[in-house]
């Protein structure tokens, strides 16, 4: 989409102020510790990008506030590297770069925002590298200090204290399907077929480069099996979520010209635990 036509959908540049002022009609308050996911082009020609946005951001929660982004890491070695030939593998293991949560780009496919907040000045990021996330502001620290090498997403986790700490979450344009924090929900719900996997990165040690072996539910194809629950072609995060804003559990409005919610995080995993619950132990 080229800029005029994101300035015509917009009415106009979408500056620092605007954004500051949508978020605040929105509910965003002082102090709030906000999980955000965000699709920049649909908020129009925002004046700045990315770090305006983040800035405006910065604004609404103020000093005592936080943000927190989904990272990963967008130079992982394949999941699947060890069903390669013998000496593929071995050039992998023998040089792939261990991940660094102080270099290691951001998943390109979560957008631009998370990579321009981590590189912030004082932003921490969690040593996680498949889950890692980016936090900036009062809570960083807690936030993402001694992120869980396995069951990244359940107890102890980054996600677990967003929600412990009274946080949010916020999709600024983002469609549905992009709540992360459904994956907490996933981690804690009791239904049957929970589908895990297991996998090898590198990391340092000690200051030596290891190889670990990580497990996690499948967070890339689901956790369970949803077709039962789930009409065909519909993601399964967004039918949660739109379930959940149809029980009055989050806010709605325009941050610029993007359609934009907001969830407090408990009430939010909470939901998300009964409805996988309800949805697929019916057949128990």
């Amino acid at each position: 989409m080229d800029e005029t036509e994101l300035l015509r959908r917009s009415d106009g540049p979408v500056t620092r102020d605007r954004i500051r002022h949508d978020l605040a009609a929105l509910g965003l308050v002082p102090g709030d510790t906000v999980m955000f996911h965000t699709r920049l082009s649909a908020i129009g020609y925002v004046s700045g990008g990315p770090q305006t946005v983040i800035d405006a951001l910065l604004d609404v929660v103020g000093p005592t506030g936080t943000l927190l982004v989904t990272c990963g890491w967008n130079d992982a070695p394949p999941y699947d590297f060890t069903d390669w030939p013998p000496a593929w593998q071995e050039a992998v293991r023998a040089h792939h770069p261990a991940f660094d949560p102080r270099t290691s780009e951001a998943e390109h496919a979560n957008g631009r925002l998370p990579e321009a907040l981590r590189r912030r000045p004082g932003a921490v990021r969690s040593r996680h590298p498949d889950v890692s996330l980016a936090a900036l502001g009062a809570s960083a620290p807690a936030l993402m200090d001694a992120h869980p090498w396995d069951d990244p997403h359940g107890p102890g986790s980054p996600l677990a204290r967003l929600v412990a700490l009274g946080g949010r979450v916020l999709l600024l344009g983002a469609p549905r399907d992009t709540m992360t924090l459904l994956h907490h929900a996933e981690a804690l719900a009791q239904a049957p077929g929970k589908r895990f996997v297991t996998y090898e990165q590198p990391i340092e040690v000690a200051g030596e480069r290891v190889w670990r072996t990580f497990r996690d539910i499948d967070s890339e194809h689901g956790a369970f099996d949803y077709s039962s629950a789930v009409p065909e072609g519909q993601d399964p995060f967004a039918v949660i979520v739109g379930s959940m804003l149809a029980a009055g559990i989050g806010r709605e409005g325009f941050v610029g010209a993007a359609r934009s919610r907001l969830f407090d995080a408990a009430p939010a995993v909470e939901f998300g635990v009964r409805w996988i619950e309800e949805h697929l132990n019916r057949d128990r």
